[in-house]
């Protein structure tokens, strides 16, 4: 086991513990307890695993199933939902394999090639997918005008899915729209991922929370440090903006865990932490907590 995975797996369940404990007996008061709580981003892999051609980024540990069981366990979690990881590409079958090993506490967001059928779509959504994730950084933008992307998304609106997007607020501007005109429903990872040196002044960000309106759009609350180094301060500006453009149902947490490329400064206890700064209100951190039941249909 290399030092970097005894970190992962030592420092979630270390100083923050006594915290959280503190966190979880003020959110019973608040009523927490008595409603799901649920993780909508979090990913699982193993170096075992075969990598996706083209990959920009592979981690060099494992970040299994029982780790991130654990880690719900430790932060007081009802459900969680995976998301295929990039590096993974299309072979969603290790997902496919630990849904189905969790008896439906977790759901699921695969990563499918547009030319896939609609045979293939249902035998994932027996297992637990409720969606598809389109982490375009780094990426051309999809042509969601040719026909199997058309397809695709026809399919996916059938079934009642979700797309989440992982991608620069400026373009989201654009793309969301499109999707839905072909009327699927859109989720927006990590604050919808303005410009770091604009933050909440991005056009794009502003474009983004003109969506909130449509109410077929949800925003990820999670992983700040994604969006730069001062990245918790631009999430507490965020904040109130998509709360009043969006409202508390629209909004939605993720841990990130294991936090791929920023795990030597993140872990599932601090996020969930700074959660509790970000939304202060017991009562409205209950809600954003379970607020995805239907979306992810738990």
């Amino acid at each position: 086991m290399t030092s970097f995975k005894r970190g992962l797996t030592r420092r979630q369940f270390g100083a923050g513990a006594a915290a959280l404990v503190a966190s979880a007996a003020a959110g019973k008061a608040a009523g927490e307890a008595t409603m799901p709580v649920i993780d909508t981003h979090a990913h699982v892999f193993h170096r075992g695993l075969k990598l996706a051609p083209g990959r920009r980024y592979a981690p060099e540990y494992d970040a299994p199933l029982s780790l991130y069981l654990e880690q719900l366990d430790h932060n007081g979690m009802s459900n969680g939902v995976l998301v295929q990881p990039s590096f993974l590409g299309t072979d969603n079958s290790y997902l496919v394999d630990c849904l189905k090993q969790t008896n439906g506490r977790l759901r699921g967001i695969a990563v499918v090639d547009p030319s896939i059928s609609a045979d293939e779509l249902r035998a994932l959504d027996k297992a637990g997918i409720v969606g598809i994730r389109l982490n375009l950084v780094g990426q051309p933008l999809p042509d969601l005008a040719a026909s199997e992307w058309k397809g695709l998304l026809a399919n996916l609106k059938a079934m009642g899915w979700q797309v989440e997007i992982q991608r620069n607020a400026s373009d989201l501007a654009v793309l969301t729209p499109q999707l839905l005109d072909l009327g699927v429903t859109v989720v927006l990872d990590h604050f919808a991922l303005p410009d770091p040196k604009l933050g909440v002044s991005d056009p794009g960000f502003q474009s983004v929370l003109k969506l909130g309106a449509t109410r077929n759009v949800w925003v990820k609350i999670s992983a700040p440090y994604r969006n730069g180094p001062a990245g918790e301060s631009f999430a507490k500006e965020a904040y109130p903006l998509l709360r009043s453009a969006y409202g508390l149902d629209r909004l939605l947490w993720g841990s990130d865990w294991p936090h791929t490329q920023f795990e030597a400064t993140q872990t599932y206890a601090k996020n969930r932490q700074f959660l509790d700064i970000l939304v202060a209100d017991g009562r409205e951190r209950a809600q954003v907590l379970s607020s995805p039941r239907p979306l992810f249909r738990f």
